[in-house]
């Protein structure tokens, strides 16, 4: 069964099938669809993707016909080109037609990302940095938008408030200085804290207080060099902040330990991928 940390897929999907349904139901099929007409179908992509969320879209089609025959063609973090069949279901004509636009939806954006996050990680390659997604992510989304990046070919930054400290401008604004608040983060007893630096100076004070990571805001490559030597393998380095497709490959060879891109789940286009019936 598929499952994700922190993600109620049941939920997920009655929500969205919900949503979608109304009161009054599915009224087009309903009108239209003999109660016991059956229907097959191939879902498959108009576009090169990296494929995520099949899972998800099974789970819609067996939620209004538990009987449906699923048959997965592709795995989830499949690079696949344009024209490949992704899936064949078969089963009642009014549940699949009813469920389509949220399996569609969902595997079109989910692939979106990863597509994305995997065009992002080829350009890392060789550079010996990480890809890191982030916290931008759709509210309600995040744990499907994360495991999207995570088929694409990224790791998982924080996935929330409460599993690292980030110390950010605004906490540094309020705190007094970089150090008093990597100090108080410290004394909390939280192990791991990450700190926001945007200039030089600040890093020999930022891990003198205990700082656990680096995040190297909006720096560009000569200047995240001279950073990378002054941490000296102490902690770990992330460069973020307006980091691109045509600049991440730079970042990345400077030395840094990881770089991370909001744009990977922010900006992420959803793929074409269509789902065509036929007779059963």
């Amino acid at each position: 069964m598929f499952t994700i940390p922190r993600f109620d897929l049941a939920a997920f999907v009655a929500s969205t099938l919900a949503e979608d349904l109304g009161e009054a139901g599915d009224i087009t099929s309903a009108a239209v669809i003999p109660a016991d007409a059956r229907f097959a179908g191939t879902m498959a992509t108009r576009d090169s993707i990296t494929v995520a969320g099949l899972e998800l879209a099974e789970a819609f089609f067996r939620a209004l016909d538990a009987e449906a025959q699923v048959e997965q063609l592709v795995a989830d973090g499949a690079r696949v080109p344009a024209g490949t069949a992704l899936m064949r279901v078969t089963g009642n004509a009014r549940a699949l037609l009813t469920a389509e636009r949220s399996a569609l939806n969902t595997v079109q954006h989910l692939s979106g990302v990863a597509t994305l996050a995997r065009a992002y990680a080829d350009r890392l390659e060789g550079t010996g940095a990480t890809l890191l997604d982030t916290r931008k992510t759709l509210p309600g989304l995040r744990a499907l938008e994360k495991y999207a990046t995570r088929m694409g070919g990224a790791t998982n930054h924080r996935m929330g408030l409460w599993d690292a400290a980030m110390i950010k401008d605004n906490h540094v604004a309020v705190a007094g200085d970089v150090a008093e608040a990597a100090r108080r983060a410290r004394a909390a007893g939280i192990s791991h804290v990450i700190v926001e630096v945007d200039r030089l100076d600040q890093i020999e004070p930022a891990i003198a207080a205990g700082a656990t990571w680096l995040l190297l805001d909006n720096m560009g490559p000569p200047t995240l060099r001279e950073a990378v030597a002054i941490v000296a393998g102490r902690v770990p380095t992330e460069a973020s902040g307006g980091v691109r497709l045509e600049t991440v490959c730079a970042l990345g060879e400077t030395g840094v330990t990881y770089v991370s891109a909001g744009r990977i789940t922010q900006s992420a286009p959803a793929v074409d991928i269509g789902l065509d019936f036929i007779a059963a």
